[in-house]
């Protein structure tokens, strides 16, 4: 384990920590564990021990505002908003395509980045849909909710999940 997931006080999901961090939170008191793993990583030093949580959750609310929250477009992020399924024939997708190609203005945002299939992605290359005759499955646009704190940062650990599903989106 390397991760860990931090919750405000109202146990929203803020984001994924390294265990470092998490370790600090817990030492100055400033957060409290709310789950460990059945076999949860010790931190030692030379005056304490300490069993690393999985989860965290933080002693103080901290506001965050909701209309200002954006995850960055990552690979990962965009085939997981997809559900790994290609836009263009909704087989196994595995990489991401800009529907407007970035040579031909097209931005890297979310409203413009789709998943896609290897044969598609080569197929459709540097054109745009209408050359082509194609439409899309799906219409890009930018993930929302508090999940995407967290998915857009880390893989999703088991014991995360009672965590996450009150506020999955």
């Amino acid at each position: 384990m390397d991760r860990v997931l931090l919750l405000n006080v109202t146990f929203e999901p803020l984001r994924v920590l390294s265990v470092r961090r998490a370790v600090l939170l817990l030492i100055e008191e400033r957060a409290e564990p709310v789950y460990v793993d059945d076999e949860p990583v010790v931190v030692h030093s030379p005056s304490v021990s300490i069993e690393v949580p999985s989860v965290v959750r933080l002693n103080r609310y901290v506001n965050v505002p909701r209309q200002a929250f954006s995850p960055p477009v990552s690979r990962r992020g965009v085939l997981a908003r997809d559900g790994y399924r290609c836009a263009y024939c909704g087989g196994h997708a595995d990489t991401i395509d800009h529907v407007i190609p970035r040579s031909r203005g097209g931005t890297h945002e979310w409203t413009n980045v789709v998943a896609a299939c290897k044969k598609h992605n080569h197929d459709k290359g540097n054109r745009l849909l209408e050359e082509l005759g194609w439409t899309m499955r799906v219409t890009p646009k930018a993930p929302h909710g508090l999940l995407w704190r967290v998915h857009s940062d880390s893989d999703l650990r088991p014991g995360w999940t009672p965590f996450l599903q009150p506020h999955a989106a």
